[in-house]
């Protein structure tokens, strides 16, 4: 277990090595600069390059970035909050984020999950097509439709719930459900297509013909393997829904991360798509560190793998 475990975490390291690299790169690749949209002066815009070191080779750009990241400084704002660490802009922003991410995540996994067991344990009834044909509805549908319904139907006709910002727990149940009514449709789609599979397994018949009781084959034998495959969507997931919510953030006025990092790259904001980027990319290597221990605890297999 122990060479399993280093093993996945000098994975992780070179991986978030290599997203900060590439992110860099690639942020200089583009055409541009953070001090354009201002139209300064050219003397004015090169004083401001020589400021923050935007004049000096990229290489070298890389290198001080990297030891300035090493010692907890992701450098300023050089236009949205100019002169405002990028620290305290995600330490500000990025809790906000999570918090209706994790919120809507929680709530996906609890239900989906187990409605898709439960559907899958009653295949071809009239209650597994009804599911299976919402689901493939709530799948197809794009994040900003919902989101534009929801605020006409619960906030501009019937004005039963707030849309802007997040003053009290109501405010968040629209934001909440636009985030998980996707996943939780994904979830429940993805455990029914997985339980159907492991169901019909020859192993599982071997189980039931050995006079195991029902519930010990199915959730120790059949959710155990069914389950595999969920779990590796888990993670990813969870981090696309706290960094995918900018049309939500945006339509319902939530000052979370995820919309203020699509401004700063319109802006060019360097300091900020980096720090963002790094964030990010940490969590969602985390989340596929973790997704990878409970692989280890699924199924002892896979750490001798």
């Amino acid at each position: 277990m122990a060479a399993y475990i280093v093993n996945r975490v000098l994975a992780a390291f070179i991986t978030l090595l290599a997203v900060i690299t590439i992110t860099f790169f690639l942020m200089q690749a583009v055409p541009g600069s953070p001090f354009l949209g201002d139209k300064p002066r050219p003397e004015v815009e090169a004083a401001m390059s020589a400021k923050y070191g935007l004049d000096r080779p990229v290489i070298v750009q890389f290198k001080n970035y990297v030891e300035h990241m090493l010692q907890g400084d992701l450098g300023v704002s050089l236009k949205m909050k100019v002169g405002q660490p990028v620290t305290d802009l995600l330490i500000s922003r990025f809790p906000i984020s999570a918090r209706i991410g994790t919120m809507a995540f929680i709530i996906a996994v609890l239900l989906g999950i187990p409605i898709g067991v439960f559907t899958a344990l009653r295949s071809g009834r009239f209650i597994d097509r009804l599911v299976v044909f919402f689901c493939s509805i709530g799948v197809s549908l794009p994040n900003f439709v919902v989101v534009a319904v929801l605020i006409y139907i619960f906030g501009v006709q019937l004005k039963l719930l707030p849309t802007l910002g997040l003053d009290s727990w109501m405010c968040y149940l629209m934001p909440v459900f636009c985030l998980t009514y996707r996943t939780f449709c994904f979830l429940i789609r993805l455990t029914r297509s997985n339980m159907l599979d492991v169901i019909n397994q020859d192993y599982i018949k071997t189980a039931r013909a050995k006079g195991l009781f029902e519930r010990t084959v199915l959730f120790k034998h059949a959710l155990r393997n069914a389950v595999i495959p969920v779990v590796t969507y888990l993670g990813p997931e969870y981090i696309g829904i706290i960094t995918g919510s900018f049309i939500v953030e945006k339509l319902f006025t939530i000052p979370g991360l995820s919309r203020y990092f699509v401004l700063s790259i319109n802006a060019r904001d360097y300091p900020i798509i980096m720090g963002t980027t790094i964030l990010f990319g940490a969590f969602l290597i985390l989340a596929n560190f973790i997704v990878d221990m409970l692989y280890g605890v699924i199924d002892p297999r896979i750490r001798r793998a």
